[in-house]
This record gives structure tokens, sequence and C-alpha cells, in this order.
């Protein structure tokens, strides 16, 4: 079993920066795969970024890129979701995911475990 705790979010003006952590227990961090996935009202959870267990091959939704940067630290069992040069649009409650297999899946419903959520506000 794996819990995952995230911490971060809140509300931000356009063009502005937040980074979210979500911390690991229960399992082997070091060999999760993680990622990140939003949430707006009235929309299906979508895939925003995710890195291999070995830090390689980060990857993000074309929405992001540029702009995101997703990174981990296995000795912390933390990832991190930095986002700069926010905008209205990325407003979204943001959840932290672990997927145990390696092969790549962007669909929410192939994902293992999920953390609690939180919430992004994007000010215009």
């Amino acid at each position: 079993q794996v819990q995952l705790v995230v911490s971060g979010g809140g509300l931000v003006q356009t063009g502005g920066s937040l980074r979210l952590s979500c911390a690991a227990s229960g399992s082997t961090f070091s060999r999760l795969n993680m990622g990140w996935f939003r949430q707006a009202p009235g929309k299906e959870r979508e895939f925003v970024a995710a890195i291999h267990w070995s830090g390689a091959n980060p990857y993000y939704t074309d929405s992001v890129k540029g702009r995101y940067t997703i990174s981990r630290d296995n000795t912390k069992n933390t990832v991190y979701l930095q986002m700069d040069s926010l905008k209205p649009e990325d407003t979204a409650v943001y959840y932290c995911a672990a997927k145990l297999s390696s092969i790549f899946e962007t669909s929410y419903r192939v994902w293992d475990y999920w953390g609690q959520g939180t919430q992004v506000t994007v000010s215009s």
C-alpha cells in the first residue's frame, strides 16, 4: 500500500508560480513512477506530468510544456511539480499519483495510488 500526501497549492495571480509537493510512504518510493493530474469543475481528470522512477523521461501534456517542471528526490520520498507562468486555465484541483508499472499511460484510470488533491487557483 502507498500513501501520498500532497502539500502546496493556493491562490496566485496570472504569471505567478507555485510548487506542489507529494510525499510517499508505505512502499518503495524509488521504484514508483510518479505523476500529476488535475481536474477542473465539470471536466474529466487530465494528465499533467509524469516521471519515471529513475528520474528519467519527464513527460508533460502540451499545455504545460515549458512552464511546469516535474522532479523527484528519492532520498526524501517526494515528487515535486514546479508551476511557473501560471494562467487562469491552470485552475484545478491537482492530484499526485503513483503507478507500479513503468509502462507509460496518461489515463487516470490506470494509475494505482492517489493523493488527496490540492486546489490551485490562478486569478486573472
